[in-house]
Order: C-alpha cells, then structure tokens, then sequence
C-alpha cells in the first residue's frame, strides 16, 4: 500500500504544473493533499478528482486559504472532517478516512511564519491537536497522519539549523512538542524508520532561487504512524525530478496494512 503526501500550495497550481499527470502513473492507494487554496465548488474539472480515486475535499471557509483532501483507490467506511477542534474545520486542516481499524488523516498543521498571532495560533492548534493524538492512541484504532505538520524535528531535519532556531517551524517549544509525540505519545515517524539519512528535505524556500537546486530546505511533511505499524513500513521516496509545488510529494510503501 502506497501513501502520498502532498503541500499543493494552491492545486490548481500545481495542475498546471503537470503534478495530476504525474500522479496518473505513481499507483497511490491513498492521496493526503494540503494547501488546496480552493473551495470544492471551484474544481469541477474532472483532474481534480482523478480516474480510479475517491475524492473529498475539506475546505477553508477563507477563500483561496488552507484546505486539505483525500483521494483514495478504495472507498472508504467513513469520512470525518475535523476532529473537535473549530480551527481545524473553519480552515480546513484536518480529514480523516477510515477503513476498516486502519484511519488514515491529511493534516495542515497551522503555520506561525507571519508573525505572533498566527505563532500563538499554532500553539493553540498543537495543543489541541496533542489531546487528539492522546485519545487516538487509546482508541485501539490504527492511524497515519500524512501531511505538512510545518515543524522540523531535529537538528538533521533541515540545512541551516544554527541560523533558524528563533525560526518558526524550529522553535524550541515546537521541537519539544514533536519530543513529546513520539516519545510520550509514542507516534513513529514512519519516514525515519527506513531513512535515516540527513539532507532529507521535503521543502524549500521560495525566498531564494536556489534552495531547491542547492537542496537548502527542511523536512516537514511526515507520515506520522501508531506504533503497531512500525514493522509494516518498507521504503520511501521524496519526489524531487520535477517541482510541483514549493513541497515535494512524499510516498511511503507500507504491508498489511489495508485488506
């Protein structure tokens, strides 16, 4: 079973860019999109729910803002937009399909880049969002939480670590936030699992024309797992031969995961 995860930073963007072509031959199971910038009712062409998908979107009220989706080969038992938490439904973060005990969500974490407010929000958001992660550990239910979760982890998680630590998306408080989901909570970032490698990165800054082509970028989009699919990893790949988007798609492959 393949996984995707994917920032679009505005889909019909990254149409034009050749990205649901590119997807037409990749064999995904499931598709967690972010960044959608678009209502629903604005993609009614048919490239925004592919052939052999199904396809739903979580908008932002927001136009043009946030939004998340999920393309699955399968359909899915149920769909759940949101997870309590009015912030995560008003600007579309958060969905979840479920199949069978298997959950698997798209998720955009709150960026806080453009100042204290949003910084404050983020902060608010992870907080909330921890209470979740604490209940869907107790729930028995197995999940992959693939999406843009807008923090790097480790030193190891980005080229210029020294000179971002008062960075949002590196901040002490974020870092120790992520401490806390896998050594507390006891999420496994099913990236690491198999890749342990440094100068991994899933995005770069648009700010310089050259971060991409030096590879001076930072790892934040994972697949976060519950620790029983652990041993059901096994590879994966950061697409990098063409930009879709200022992200680039990650794929995880994992077995005996979905029947």
């Amino acid at each position: 079973m393949k996984i995707m995860t994917f920032n679009a930073n505005g889909i019909r963007s990254a149409v034009k860019k050749g990205f649901f072509s590119w997807l037409s031959k990749q064999k995904v199971d499931v598709v967690c999109i972010q960044e959608t910038k678009a209502q629903e009712h604005q993609l009614s062409d048919p490239a925004f729910c592919p052939e052999d998908y199904h396809c739903f979107y979580a908008d932002a009220e927001k136009k043009g803002y946030s939004g998340v989706a999920l393309y699955t080969a399968k359909k899915p038992d149920k769909v759940t937009v949101g997870f309590g938490y009015k912030l995560a439904e008003s600007e579309g973060r958060y969905i979840q399909a479920d199949f069978g005990n298997l959950s698997i969500v798209s998720l955009y974490m709150p960026s806080g880049t453009s100042g204290d407010y949003r910084q404050k929000i983020k902060y608010e958001f992870m907080d909330e969002f921890f209470k979740h992660l604490k209940k869907i550990l107790k729930s028995g239910r197995e999940f992959i939480i693939a999406g843009d979760w807008n923090i790097a982890h480790k030193e190891i998680d980005l080229k210029n670590w020294k000179s971002n630590q008062k960075t949002s998306g590196f901040l002490p408080d974020e870092r120790a936030w992520m401490d806390e989901v896998f050594d507390n909570i006891g999420f496994v970032d099913a990236f690491r699992v198999v890749n342990q490698e440094p100068e991994q990165y899933t995005w770069w800054t648009q700010r310089s024309p050259t971060a991409f082509a030096k590879n001076v970028g930072w790892r934040i989009d994972y697949q976060l797992i519950t620790p029983g699919l652990k041993k059901k990893v096994v590879s994966e790949y950061i697409y990098k031969e063409k930009q879709f988007s200022d992200h680039a798609p990650l794929v995880m492959e994992y077995k005996g995961v979905l029947s």
